[in-house]
């Protein structure tokens, strides 16, 4: 799952769902990443769901300035080829309010405090998360 901004997915888009960036700090985990695999976008400040890809290509590196961190300066340098599955615009997001409850990956944090499941810029999720989320995108 990648968390961003909408301003980033604004970015994404524009390059029409075929490459996705993520942060420095990231590098091991997207490094156990490869084709076939799925993603998912939650954008903070919507605080919703809004797109599906399956990882095309292995991970490389690029530091072509495309996304912005808002609180550094990073330049987003691990990078993996994706095509689009499921693309919804910001305003028809999938809240993830609506969702919480049947996520497992939110479960780790007191129910009060599950906003804290969405804190970072890429997380693992299980298939089952990933289905319930693609299911929901897909209605």
């Amino acid at each position: 799952m990648l968390v961003t901004t909408p301003h980033n997915y604004a970015r994404t888009r524009a390059h029409r769902f075929t490459v996705q960036g993520v942060k420095t700090r990231h590098r091991r985990t997207v490094e156990r990443m490869g084709p076939g695999d799925r993603i998912c976008w939650y954008l903070v400040g919507v605080g919703g769901f809004v797109a599906t890809a399956t990882v095309a290509s292995p991970v490389f590196m690029d530091t072509k300035p495309i996304w912005v961190s808002t609180t550094s300066v990073d330049p987003y340098p691990w990078r993996f080829r994706i095509v689009r599955d499921i693309v919804r615009d910001p305003k028809d997001a999938v809240p993830a309010v609506d969702l919480v409850d049947r996520l497992a990956f939110t479960r780790r944090w007191p129910r009060p405090h599950w906003r804290l499941a969405f804190q970072g810029n890429l997380h693992e999720i299980g298939r089952r998360d990933f289905s319930v989320i693609e299911r929901a995108l897909a209605a």
